[in-house]
C-alpha cells in the first residue's frame, strides 16, 4: 500500500523504469515473426508452435497477483531487479532449448518473470506522479513499451530470416541483466504499513469497479494483443517471409509511438470516454480492413491502427485502474495486467486454431464485432464511473 503521489513530484517515468518496460516489451513481442520458423525447425504444427506465445501470455497473466502482493510488500524496484535476473536465466534456457517442450516451458517462465516489470512500472508511476499528470506519464511509459514492440517485431523477423531465431531469445536475456544493474540507484517510493496480503486481495476482488475494469482488460487483451500476435503468421500463410511479416507488424509499435504524443496533448482537452471511443474506433476499422483483404499493406495499416487503440483506449484503462483503489494499487494493477494477458493467451489460442485452418477472414470479422461491443461497454462504464453515484 503506497502513499499517494505528491502534487509537485515527478511528471514522467524515470529513465531506468522506461528502459525496463522497453526490455519487457521486446521479449514479449519478439515471438510473432518466429512462430512459423520454430514450427518448421522443431517439427511442429502452427497451433503447437503458437503455444510458445499463449503459454507466455498465460504465465504472464496468472503471475500478476503474486507480483502485485510482493510489489506492495517488498518494494517496486527490489522486485524488478530480482525478476530481471530470473528472466535472464529463463531466456538463456530458451535460446538453447533442444525441443518444443523445453522451449515452451522456458518461455512460460520468461513470461512469468517479465510479468512483474510493466505492471510494477505502472505502479511506480502511480506512486510517484500526481494524478493530474498520470495519464501523460503513463503514455511516456507506453512509448518506451512501443519502441520495444516495434524493435522486437522488426528485428526478430530479420534475425530469424537471415541468421537464427534462437538469437532473438538471447538478446532480451542479456538486456535483462543490464536492466537489473541499471535499477540499483532508483529510489523506492515510500510505503505505508501493510494491512495483510489477504486483506489487499479481498479489498480488490470485492470492489465493484476493480472487477469491471479488469474484466474489460481481459476482453481487450484477447482482441488486441491476442490477435495482434497472429498478424505475422497470417501474412506468412500467404507466402510472405518472416522478415517482411515482422517489419509489417512492427508498424504497431510505430503507431503507438506516434499516437502516444497525441494522447499526451489531447488528454488535457478530451474526456476519458472520448479518448476510449477514438481508440476503439481504430480497432474496429483495423479488423474490418483485414476482413476485407489480407495483404502486407492492410496488415501495416491495421497494425498502425491497433497502435492507436493501445495509446488511446488502453492508456485510458491503465490510468483508470491506477486510481480505482489507491490503498491497494500494486495488487489492483497486477490483477489488471493479469487479466489483460490471460485474455491475450485466450485470443492467441482461439485465433491460432482458426489460423491453422486458414480461416483468417472469419477470425478478423469476429474480432471486429467484439471490438465494437467492447468499445461501447467501456465508454458507457466510464461515464457511469464519472457520474455522481460513483463509489
Amino acid at each position: 500500500m503506497s502513499v499517494a503521489a505528491v502534487p509537485h513530484g515527478p511528471t514522467r517515468p524515470p529513465f531506468p523504469v522506461s528502459v525496463a518496460a522497453f526490455v519487457s516489451s521486446f521479449d514479449r513481442f519478439a515471438i510473432s515473426p518466429l512462430v512459423v520458423l520454430v514450427a518448421h525447425d522443431l517439427g511442429a504444427t502452427l497451433a503447437e508452435a503458437l503455444t510458445i506465445a499463449s503459454a507466455y501470455f498465460l504465465a504472464y497473466g496468472i503471475s500478476q497477483p503474486v507480483w502485485g502482493v510482493l510489489s506492495d510488500r517488498l518494494g517496486r524496484v527490489r522486485l524488478m531487479k530480482a525478476t530481471f535476473l530470473a528472466a535472464a536465466v529463463a531466456g538463456m534456457v530458451a535460446t538453447f532449448a533442444p525441443n518444443l517442450t523445453i522451449l515452451v516451458i522456458a518461455r512460460a517462465l520468461s513470461g512469468a518473470f517479465y510479468g512483474a516489470v510493466v505492471p510494477t512500472s505502472m505502479t511506480y508511476v502511480g506512486d510517484t506522479v500526481a494524478e493530474a499528470h498520470r495519464q501523460p506519464a503513463l503514455t511516456d511509459l507506453m512509448a518506451a513499451i512501443a519502441v520495444g514492440t516495434a524493435s522486437a517485431t522488426a528485428l526478430a523477423g530479420v534475425l530469424a530470416h537471415f541468421a537464427d531465431w534462437r538469437i532473438v531469445f538471447a538478446i532480451p536475456a542479456v538486456l535483462a541483466i543490464v536492466c537489473a544493474l541499471g535499477l540499483r540507484r532508483l529510489p523506492e517510493p515510500p510505503c505505508e504499513e501493510q494491512g495483510g496480503v489477504l486483506a489487499a486481495i479481498r479489498a480488490a476482488i470485492t470492489h465493484r469497479w476493480v472487477l469491471i475494469v479488469i474484466t474489460l482488460a481481459f476482453i481487450e487483451g484477447a482482441v488486441v494483443l491476442g490477435v495482434l500476435t497472429l498478424l505475422a503468421p497470417a501474412l506468412q500463410s500467404q507466402g510472405i517471409g518472416a522478415a517482411i511479416a515482422g517489419l509489417a507488424t512492427a508498424a504497431y509499435g510505430v503507431g503507438v509511438i506516434i499516437t502516444t504524443r497525441m494522447v499526451k496533448a489531447l488528454s488535457r482537452r478530451l474526456s476519458m470516454p472520448r479518448l476510449i471511443a477514438i481508440g476503439g474506433t481504430a480497432t474496429v476499422i483495423a479488423f474490418g480492413l483485414l476482413t476485407i483483404h489480407l495483404s502486407t499493406l492492410t496488415v501495416i495499416i491495421a497494425a498502425l491502427l491497433l497502435g492507436t487503440t493501445w495509446s488511446f483506449q488502453h492508456s485510458s484503462l491503465q490510468t483508470w485502474v491506477t486510481g480505482v483503489l489507491p490503498q491497494a494499487r500494486g495488487t489492483v494493477v497486477s490483477l489488471f495486467a493479469g487479466f489483460l494477458f490471460a485474455g491475450s493467451a485466450l485470443g492467441t489460442a482461439v485465433g491460432g486454431s482458426l489460423g491453422e485452418d486458414n480461416r483468417w477472414t472469419l477470425l478478423f470479422a469476429i474480432t471486429g464485432i467484439v471490438a465494437l461491443a467492447l468499445t461501447l461497454i467501456i465508454v458507457f462504464s466510464r461515464r457511469v464511473y464519472d457520474g455522481p453515484q460513483r463509489n
